[in-house]
């Protein structure tokens, strides 16, 4: 047994529970299915309880080869969506012993000053925003185990991509509008090139020209409150066919924009124009009517990559499938008017 004022060890785990230090080692590196028995295996975990031990972490990673440090790139720390994905890529990482290293890219455009000496050394793998691919550039990112967060499967760098059902959220919205009525589509998307924006104008398109006599146009805003408004107010105060009674937003701030735009120009939402979002950010129920949007679970998608990356390193098959997203019908939407 450890001696009094000494860190128990795994020899003093295995004399207590009455087996070897190399099963020990088994149990407790969770490899023991099939060496050893669920009984022997409850005995030195009871063991290591009893004892408050805990596995020396910067021996086991010299052992292994690891650093187990992640790098998570995000485009940005200005909307609370990343701070999410941070914190569920977070809990999963600790759970496993992994610390999670947060790489912003300074407005979502072009790659932050590497903070790594080599990446590969400082490593274990990296999960990324496709908002923030060209982060990857600066620190080698896509030579170590990448997992890419909202990004096309068909082109990933990436050894796995984790997804939001990004594209049934825009069915859900298109769907929602239509039977409210509207046929004529204002769509306020993000002047980013990404594949989620790309996906989710091409969804709502097709999905608003299943139904007849629709009018669909498209402007462009940076994701800003400002640009968003300078956009709407171009876009209603200009001659371009028939005045849609539906506003799509890719963004919860974009709406919030359109808001303001909306209330200069003296319409009322939603009695004169429809707004929808996406992200169901905290902003959505400090507006004034409520923002109907598509919640996106940011956490859940953080559990995911980091559960994704973890089977990466591990040899095993990550979870497959898409995030379910949930359309939050609030007050800025209402029938048509004729």
């Amino acid at each position: 047994m450890a001696r009094a004022g000494t860190r128990p060890t795994s020899r003093d785990v295995a004399q207590a529970a009455g087996v070897s230090q190399a099963a020990v080692s088994l149990v407790l590196g969770d490899k023991w299915r099939g060496r050893v028995s669920e009984t022997t295996a409850e005995r030195v975990r009871e063991a290591a309880r009893e004892l408050g031990y805990r596995p020396n972490l910067a021996a086991r990673n010299l052992r292994l080869g690891r650093t187990r440090t992640v790098l998570l790139v995000v485009p940005a720390l200005t909307t609370e969506f990343f701070g999410g994905v941070y914190t569920g890529a977070a809990r999963v990482a600790a759970r496993h012993g992994f610390g999670v290293v947060l790489y912003p890219s300074p407005e979502g455009v072009g790659p932050a000053r590497d903070p790594f000496a080599s990446a590969q050394a400082a490593l274990d793998g990296v999960i990324a925003s496709s908002m923030a691919a060209d982060a990857l550039t600066a620190i080698r990112g896509d030579q170590l185990p990448l997992v890419m967060l909202d990004s096309d499967p068909r082109g990933s760098h990436g050894a796995v991509t984790v997804n939001l059902d990004i594209g049934d959220g825009a069915r859900q919205v298109a769907d929602h509008l239509l039977a409210l009525g509207h046929r004529h589509f204002l769509h306020l998307a993000a002047d980013v090139p990404s594949w989620t924006f790309e996906v989710r104008a091409q969804e709502l398109a097709t999905r608003v020209a299943t139904a007849a006599g629709t009018t669909l146009r498209t402007v462009t805003a940076p994701i800003s409150i400002e640009g968003a408004l300078t956009a709407t107010e171009a876009a209603l105060t200009g001659p371009s066919g028939p005045r849609p009674t539906a506003l799509v937003c890719d963004d919860d701030k974009l709406a919030a924009g359109a808001y303001k735009a909306l209330r200069r120009l003296g319409l009322r939402v939603p009695d004169d124009i429809s707004v929808t979002g996406v992200d169901d950010l905290g902003l959505a129920t400090a507006l004034d009517p409520e923002l109907t949007t598509v919640r996106l679970d940011a956490e859940t998608f953080g559990e995911r990559g980091m559960a994704a990356l973890l089977a990466v390193l591990e040899g095993h098959t990550p979870q497959e499938g898409d995030i379910p997203v949930e359309l939050v019908v609030r007050g800025s939407t209402a029938r048509a008017r004729a």
